[in-house]
């Protein structure tokens, strides 16, 4: 199986932000999924599929937290929010 291309994408990541990697197994089909959304998408990388997904799945569960929402907000819509 091909690995997806991790750019970083300096309209997501904010240079003060601290970036904690973790290994994780994804079922085959939910990667080959992420792998052609990113081949129609070139904006889009796997890191960012997967920080808006958690981020999403958080709101979603009534967690609320400013920073959170501005990483969402700036993963679904490309967008940067300085202090």
């Amino acid at each position: 199986m091909q690995q997806l291309k991790y750019e970083k994408n300096p309209k997501v990541f904010n240079p003060k932000d601290e970036v904690i990697s973790f290994k994780c197994e994804l079922q085959e089909n939910l990667q080959k999924a992420m792998k052609v959304f990113v081949e129609e998408h070139p904006n889009w990388d796997q890191y960012r599929i997967i920080q808006a997904a958690i981020a999403g799945f958080l709101m979603q569960k009534g967690f609320q937290n400013r920073d959170l929402t501005r990483l969402y907000i700036g993963n679904m819509f490309s967008m940067n929010f300085k202090d």
